[in-house]
């Protein structure tokens, strides 16, 4: 019986790996699923999408600012004044992301801009690829810009 099963997995295997690995996306493709999350992410203050935005961060989110806010509806409600009045009063954009060789977590980390274009601070987010393949902000806080 053993003599048979050896076979038997060596063929199964020959089959099943290649075709896990297949499916499972490459470093860059994550990288590039992440980058685009988060330009949607930044985008949400650019449109004034309150709703939109707390879609992007996770029920287990805490983000790091004057205080902390932990947990989906606390930073949406913290984020709220961010969205009031018809210009959005700070904007943000994603210079280098960096995933994880599991899949599972990413960091990304950028400018932060005032109206007028200029640099203010430096994000850094840390996304999680979260049960339903979406990705999703658990970390977040905000610096003053770094310096070369």
């Amino acid at each position: 019986m053993k003599r048979r099963l050896i076979p038997f997995l060596v063929v199964v295997l020959a089959f099943v790996l290649p075709l896990t690995l297949l499916a499972q996306d490459s470093l860059a493709d994550l990288q590039k699923q992440v980058r685009d999350r988060e330009i949607a992410f930044a985008k949400t203050m650019a449109d004034r999408d309150h709703a939109a935005f707390s879609s992007f961060v996770s029920e287990e989110a805490i983000f790091m600012g004057r205080t902390v806010s932990r947990g989906r509806v606390a930073v949406a409600e913290a984020w709220k004044r961010f969205f009031e009045g018809p210009k959005a009063p700070f904007s943000w954009e994603p210079e280098r992301v960096e995933v994880i060789d599991s899949g599972t977590l990413a960091i990304s980390s950028g400018p932060v801009r005032d109206p007028a274009g200029n640099r203010t601070g430096t994000f850094n987010s840390t996304w999680r690829r979260e049960s339903d393949g979406q990705w999703r902000v658990v970390l977040d806080i905000g610096c003053p810009p770094c310096r070369p």
